[in-house]
């Protein structure tokens, strides 16, 4: 039982979940609290998974031959969280509501060795899963059959946006942003290596745009690699680069190391035929067994850090004297240090290289290529409320009337992301979503973004009790006069959470935010 729990509790940590209590042989975990996360249903499902092949491997006691299983239910909601310590009653942070009761009842109609989820977390991670359904299921406790699905095994996906190709409405707007990677990469395609910085909150569709690029790209020869930065991997040396090698390499977990380092020096020819001194750095940086066709690699490890980050350098420029090369880095925001020293290193390599780097990241990421006049940077605004108008009617079809429209125009204020998935919530929810509902895929991503507000987050919270829109003097006369309430409300516009301050004749300050306001 210990071997078991050290097991299960080591996966939820790896995958920034919150360990709540044992009960008996099972488990309660969280994932989303304390602290909320953008892709926190992922993350749970994934460690799911990954606790199961795990606990696979553990005998039932020291010598035995059979060996233990496990399974997992899963459901996604809202919960109230209680701190029931100090009365003696339940463990710190205990749950109740109907989701942790929903993931009881799932993980009892799992098989063994089975993960099943609910339909609210279907809708939040079926583009990285292999699931399937298994049809409306008879609960104790729930008065209607719940449908519930399976979850066979994780897709390898380049990047979110990779996998939701069949779900992408129609692209609105950006047509300047469009022409602006056109025109940089035709310089790229002459010899003139180019970097766009494509800047934006979450959810205004940086990497859309990106995409409509692509789309308008069909005709031409080229060769894509791209770089996906994880808010999981911060801290992981070169994650991008090691996610993006296995991925085109097409090395799978149940491949043998012979196998793995096959695909991967066939990937590696395509940038160069000698790759003697280059496989064995890479193999190594995948974590694949190299020596036995290599020999061991004689450097100190600094010696070969260097080695592998120059290695890496070569195989791009390598590729690009074949044909041009789209470079695509995903959200930089999240970059870990080694991959940042890795694209800085490389930037001013890339003048007179047949490349095109496009790189996105939110406000607030500082880029290391101030002064370099082959970087170019691209700000994403809001789209107009004709253009919001526009998206709505796109995504919905003849299913709204212009007075829902209307609703959806005023309430997303231009970000494509809300717009998108409000619009579908009003179509699902039968037109009963109230405005102090949010859609569920919102939700995460929203709170995520107020948790690192740090204490300028209860100032929001605070905020969002008054309403919709609040002014300056009756903010200041209900929040504790020990917060900095001026400096708070800077980081809020700061943030883009809260918008379109106004002062009014009378020197009074009103403030507006949309979607923020239900999940604070």
């Amino acid at each position: 039982m210990q071997r078991y729990q050290a097991t299960v509790a080591d996966v939820i940590k790896a995958n920034d979940g919150y360990l709540a209590n044992w009960l008996g042989d099972g488990v309660i975990a969280y994932f989303g609290w304390p602290s909320a996360g953008e892709d926190q249903a992922v993350q749970a499902v994934r460690a799911g998974l990954e606790a199961i092949a795990a606990v696979d491997h553990l005998p039932v006691s020291e010598g035995a031959s059979e060996m233990l299983a496990a399974r997992v239910g899963i459901a996604t909601g809202q919960v109230v969280v209680g701190d029931l310590e100090d009365g003696g009653v339940g463990p710190q942070g205990m749950v109740s509501g109907e989701t942790p009761n929903l993931a009881a009842r799932l993980q009892g109609l799992a098989t063994p060795d089975g993960v099943l989820i609910d339909p609210t977390t279907r809708a939040l991670v079926r583009s990285a899963f292999d699931l399937e359904s298994l049809g409306p299921q008879v609960l104790k406790g729930f008065n209607a059959p719940v449908n519930a699905w399976a979850v066979r095994a994780e897709h390898k996906i380049e990047s979110p946006l990779e996998a939701a190709d069949a779900r992408l409405t129609v692209f609105t707007g950006r047509a300047h942003e469009v022409g602006l990677l056109l025109d940089r990469w035709s310089q790229a395609q002459s010899g003139e290596g180019q970097v766009v910085l494509i800047t934006g909150e979450a959810g205004i569709g940086k990497s859309r745009v990106v995409r409509a690029f692509r789309d308008r790209m069909d005709g031409d020869q080229y060769r894509r690699l791209r770089y996906q930065c994880s808010p999981h991997h911060v801290n992981s040396a070169l994650y991008p680069a090691i996610r993006q090698l296995e991925i085109a390499a097409g090395i799978a977990s149940g491949d043998t190391p012979e196998a793995k380092l096959d695909r991967l020096e066939a990937l590696l020819r395509q940038a160069t035929p000698d790759i003697a001194e280059t496989a064995p750095l890479i193999a190594a940086l995948l974590s694949i067994p190299f020596e036995q066709r290599y020999g061991a690699i004689q450097m100190a490890a600094q010696q070969q850090r260097i080695a592998t980050l120059r290695a890496l350098q070569e195989q791009l420029l390598g590729l690009a004297q074949q044909e041009p090369v789209l470079f695509i880095l995903e959200d930089t925001h999240w970059i870990d240090p080694t991959t940042q020293e890795l694209i800085t290193t490389i930037t001013p390599r890339l003048v007179h290289q047949r490349v095109l780097m496009l790189i996105t990241h939110r406000p607030g990421w500082s880029d290391p290529f101030q002064g370099q006049g082959h970087v170019s940077r691209l700000n994403i605004t809001r789209l107009s409320r004709a253009q919001v108008a526009t998206m709505a009617r796109a995504v919905a079809g003849q299913k709204l009337g212009e007075n829902a429209i209307a609703r959806i125009v005023e309430r997303t204020d231009g970000v494509p992301l809300f717009v998108e998935e409000l619009t579908k919530a009003i179509i699902e929810a039968g037109f009963d979503l109230t405005d102090d509902d949010v859609p569920v895929t919102l939700q995460a991503s929203l709170m995520a973004r107020l948790d690192r507000l740090g204490p300028a987050k209860e100032i929001a919270q605070i905020a969002a009790v008054i309403g919709r829109d609040f002014g300056r003097r009756l903010l200041g006369q209900v929040t504790d006069e020990r917060v900095d309430l001026d400096a708070g409300l800077d980081q809020l516009m700061a943030s883009q959470l809260v918008f379109r301050a106004h002062r009014d004749e009378g020197g009074v300050y009103t403030f507006k935010h949309a979607l923020v306001q239900d999940v604070a």
